[in-house]
């Protein structure tokens, strides 16, 4: 029971890190997918 626990807050934890750390180096679908057309703000 404490592995699975401990699984699910890694799982957790990786998908926080992932999510902040790709928008802050500009990985982000909108920045991505958008073209020079496009206005994002």
């Amino acid at each position: 029971m404490k592995a699975m626990l401990a699984g699910f807050l890694g799982v957790a934890v990786i998908g926080v890190v992932a999510y902040f750390g790709l928008h802050e180096i500009g990985f982000s679908s909108a920045e991505v997918y958008s073209g020079e057309n496009v206005r994002l703000d």
